[in-house]
């Protein structure tokens, strides 16, 4: 299986997710359990139910992350020396040719991007067109509502 790329920060995240997962919500989930366990008749027990509804949603979101985290390649933009030019990990600020708007975006792994606050999966069509290209190049790209048009001002590596 191919290994997918993931920045720093977002290899953090999903270690923290993981860490809190089993050392503090599987634990607690435990005890609810065993609480309403000692209520008595576990049919009509909806503590228990929901309870035991909990503990597989936290199971199954383990073994989620421990699957995704165990295929990642971590990425440290820091460390690679690219010349200016835009690649995974890199801030990218652009002009927009159509309505002069300035945006920002940071090229992630696809468990990371978030297009409201800027991050965006490489395998997105902007991320695609934005690679390898420098401060002053101009990218277009079939975005679903049409032709976009963009000129890179800036590229960094934070």
């Amino acid at each position: 299986m191919n290994k997918e790329p993931m920045t720093v920060r977002g290899h953090e995240l999903l270690q923290k997710e993981l860490k809190k997962l089993k050392g503090t919500d599987r634990p607690a989930v435990i005890r609810a359990i065993a609480e309403a366990r000692a209520h008595g008749d576990l049919k009509e027990n909806a503590e228990y139910h929901a309870a035991k509804d909990q503990q597989g949603f936290i199971e199954g979101r383990i073994k989620e992350l421990e699957g995704k985290l165990s295929h990642v390649q971590v990425i440290d933009v820091t460390e690679i020396d690219a010349g200016g030019k835009v690649i995974f990990g890199s801030t990218v600020k652009l002009l927009d040719d159509d309505t002069e708007r300035e945006i920002t975006y940071k090229i992630v792994g696809q468990d990371e991007a978030d297009i409201k606050t800027g991050l965006i999966s490489y395998t997105s069509p902007i991320a695609r067109a934005l690679i390898s290209k420098s401060e002053g190049d101009a990218v277009e790209f079939k975005a679903p509502d049409g032709e976009k048009s963009f000129e890179v001002i800036a590229v960094s590596y934070d």
